[in-house]
């Protein structure tokens, strides 16, 4: 990878150094007495440009320093610079050719709140999902050592991150990469760490240095020629003298050479030790940097939870802007709804993946702390933690992002499916989730669970909907049940006082009419009657189904609808080879078909959408009420141009 960005003029001291820096290449021209102004004036632009999209600002405020330092010191794009995550790399973008497009984060047609390969030389890998960086970075690292060329590759890994089973398993495999691999460990949570200041900041110099590499390794020569008993005596001798004075000695036994803590806000501390790094012949390397989530904003270092991701603020007050509430959200009443059977059964408990207010459990958690479990970003465990729970009686709801849940899947079929454990799963961000894109989407839930044996599969048309859905769950225990529901706001239907027990596999009729029906999975359902309005303005009453089950189907009344219309459409917010695909096998098996039938299925488009307002992904996905009539109309072979030409059939 080279520098395919043009070199700005040379550096002038009388404006501000952000201005004269485009590209890395233009860091590393900066004395080490620049870099703390250029520092700061990084972290004015980011909480100025946040303040006015919305995103993550906590974690790229605590590694602005760490940033600068990073492309300082190493040789950028051809050295490979993975953010683990990607909610830290704002900055990274920053300084890497993008700072006049930052103002269209995360909006449609604009730059990506991740790391992406598409959008610069800079992002040699798209990160989304936590704790990939280290095994991505080890490929880079081998495929350069197989190639003979010269670049390192640099991770950076969050604490929370290095929860996750995959970190271990990348650094267990490390050293095939050898000294070509350095793991930046940003511990922001002091999770980890011991009190830094000038004592580490000198240790972690001293033990980086090639001094001392040297005189290891000498050490190391001579104790191969020791009695195998002295040897291995002086090998733990060293390892606990490091180990007390570090605390590196997990890492040193995954076979990296630990450095560390150092104070990752100060940049005099920083810059020798990543050039000692850099230069290091022995590897891997693992760097232990402690920083402050949020560092520099007032309001983001006292409250690092709530300016993790945020919406457009006020940077004086740091108070958010954000819209009256039309309607409970989503979260919220799946929270409410869990609290509620959790008070009518102390059976039920709760699981979530390091996302307590993001799938409502810190509500659930503050009712019932000793019923309620985060394990970290680790869904792998969570599914099959949830799965001994339930094998000894208890009544778990694991709850987790639908993009999430894709991380476990090996263990919902395993340790979930084939044993039929009654593990509830609570989805949450189903179908299209605007601004943060594809990465986490939660297109592919239905299809990924409705393919298994002993599964059942529900989405939530609407809020009600939902509460019924969760007593449900509570009260399922033949089997794996799950059910899906979007992120935002409901649709403000009122909420039942008392909540219905679901028959399983049953739909229910919204609207009777004519020669068309439509079959509606989840929220699309509000869709699907505007379009019933259209279709009954032209002339064509149309029966609206909430089929409430993808799996198991309602084929009583999939085959009443079918033997009744000529036209049969299918709605979903999820990719092909869910809902629909289901109700076409279902036909076909059953030769209804043969008869004339005419079948339609919408869904999400065979393509990762970018991001964009929701409404704007929906419009694009064709699953709206207009394109919904227009589907129908053209399998009727309606005459109406306007609305028949450009169907999806």
């Amino acid at each position: 990878m080279t520098d395919r960005l043009p070199t700005p003029p040379s550096l002038t001291p009388s404006t501000p150094l952000l201005d004269q820096v485009r590209l890395p290449a233009d860091v590393r021209r900066l004395t080490p007495e620049q870099l703390p102004q250029l520092a700061e004036e990084v972290r004015q632009e980011l909480i100025h440009v946040v303040s006015q999209t919305g995103g993550h600002l906590g974690a790229g405020l605590g590694v602005v320093e760490l940033t600068v330092a990073l492309h300082h010191v190493f040789n950028t794009p051809d050295d490979i610079l993975i953010w683990d995550v990607g909610h830290q790399a704002y900055p990274h973008k920053i300084l890497t050719g993008r700072r006049d497009r930052m103002t269209t984060l995360r909006q449609g047609g604009g730059l990506s709140g991740f790391t992406k390969r598409s959008e610069s030389v800079y992002d040699p890998f798209g990160t989304a999902h936590s704790s990939t960086s280290i095994s991505a970075a080890i490929g880079f690292a081998v495929a350069n050592k197989l190639a003979g060329a010269p670049g390192k590759a640099i991770a950076v890994i969050g604490d929370g991150a290095m929860s996750a089973g995959m970190a271990y398993e990348a650094m267990n495999n490390a050293l095939a990469a050898g000294n070509r691999l350095i793991v930046i460990l940003n511990d922001n949570d002091m999770s980890i760490a011991p009190p830094v200041g000038a004592l580490s900041a000198y240790l972690a110099r001293l033990l980086s240095s090639r001094s001392y590499m040297s005189i290891r390794d000498i050490g190391r020569h001579v104790a191969r020629h020791l009695p195998r008993p002295l040897a291995q005596a002086a090998r733990k001798a060293e390892e606990y003298a490091r180990g007390m004075a570090t605390g590196g000695t997990l890492f040193e036994e995954l076979g990296f050479y630990y450095v560390g803590p150092i104070d990752g806000h100060n940049l005099e501390h920083l810059i020798p030790v990543l050039e000692n790094v850099r230069d290091a012949k022995e590897g891997p390397i693992l760097v232990h940097v402690v920083t402050q989530k949020g560092k520099g904003y007032a309001p983001a270092e006292e409250s690092a939870d709530k300016y993790h991701g945020v919406n457009k603020f006020d940077v004086i007050t740091g108070a958010q802007h954000k819209a009256p509430a039309k309607a409970p959200q989503y979260t919220r009443v799946f929270a409410q709804a869990l609290m509620a059977e959790a008070a009518r059964d102390d059976k039920v408990v709760a699981i979530t993946a390091a996302m307590p207010s993001g799938t409502g459990l810190d509500l659930f958690a503050q009712a019932y702390p000793d019923r309620c479990f985060d394990v970290g970003i680790a869904e792998q465990h969570a599914v099959t933690f949830a799965a001994g729970l339930a094998a000894q009686g208890r009544r778990p709801f694991a709850a987790l992002y639908s993009t999430f849940l894709q991380r476990a899947y090996d263990q919902v079929v395993h340790d979930v499916a084939i044993q039929n454990l009654p593990v509830r799963f609570a989805i949450d961000r189903a179908g299209l989730v605007g601004a943060d894109g594809a990465t986490h989407a939660g297109s592919f839930d239905v299809t990924y669970l409705a393919t298994l044996p002993n599964m059942v599969v529900m989405a939530a048309a609407d809020e009600a909907e939902l509460v019924h859905m969760v007593h449900t769950m509570a009260l399922h225990d033949s089997g794996p049940i799950a059910c899906r529901y979007p992120r935002g706001e409901g649709t403000g239907v009122p909420l039942p006082a008392t909540p219905e027990r679901l028959e399983i596999g049953k739909g229910r009729i919204v609207r009777e009419g004519g020669k068309v029906a439509i079959l509606s999975l989840g929220t699309r359902l509000a869709e699907a009657l505007k379009a019933a309005d259209e279709l009954a303005a032209k002339g064509y009453p149309a029966t609206v189904a909430d089929m409430r089950f993808a799996k198991p189907l309602d084929l009583a009344l999939i085959r009443r609808l079918a033997l009744g219309h000529d036209v049969l459409v299918t709605v979903e917010e999820g990719a092909i080879g869910g809902f629909g695909a289901h109700v076409l096998t279902f036909l076909s098996d059953e030769g209804l078909l043969d008869a004339g039938l005419k079948i339609r299925t919408l869904r999400l488009p065979d393509v990762f959408q970018d991001q964009d307002k929701p409404e704007k992904m929906y419009d694009e996905a064709g699953l709206n009420a207009p394109d919904i009539a227009r589907t129908a109309l053209a399998a009727l072979r309606h005459n109406d141009v306007s609305l028949a030409g450009t169907a999806r059939a």
